[in-house]
């Protein structure tokens, strides 16, 4: 069985990342969405809420991909949560080059711990390329309108957080 570990924070989860979810479906049997805890980053929504965000957006696309799809909280290393989930890759999206330096640099560390485990990276659509988590939230937060890049349950969450 091929599994595969997507992780982010997904706070919150956009179309961008649903689009690598989707995407990364069809190259494994089963994708552990890892969401990372991640105290640093002061996520706007709970652990609960970002797992239940996902689990509800993901659970069209397992017909769509015909993937077992699996949420996976996790505070401890990627390739710790990896190895627990028994995935023999790590996902990564790619929005630009800036993510592509970053990235390379987790690669080298990741197969310095673990040389088994490789790491596949998911070029983001045309259409993704600009979305992030932190500048939707910026816009939501001024009362932009997020609707063309979260889904209609994560853009009323993301009202509802907001408007409060």
């Amino acid at each position: 069985m091929r599994i595969g570990l997507y992780p982010g924070t997904f706070d919150p989860v956009t179309m961008g990342h649903l689009d690598i979810i989707r995407r990364a479906g069809s190259l494994v049997d089963r994708l552990v969405i890892g969401v990372a805890i991640n105290r640093d980053k002061g996520p706007l929504f709970t652990l609960e809420e970002r797992v239940a965000m996902i689990e509800v957006e993901c659970a069209p696309l397992v017909q769509e991909t015909g993937c077992e799809i699996v949420v996976h909280p996790f505070e401890n290393l990627l390739i710790d949560c990896a190895r627990d989930v028994k995935a023999s890759m790590i996902i990564r999206g790619l929005r630009a080059v800036a993510d592509f330096e970053y990235e390379y640099q987790m690669v080298g560390m990741n197969r310095v711990l673990d040389d088994s485990i490789e790491t596949v990276f998911l070029m983001a659509e045309a259409q993704h390329q600009a979305i992030a988590s932190k500048l939707v939230k910026e816009i939501a937060r001024l009362g932009g309108d997020v609707s063309k890049f979260v889904t209609p349950a994560v853009n009323t969450a993301l009202r509802a957080r907001f408007d409060t």
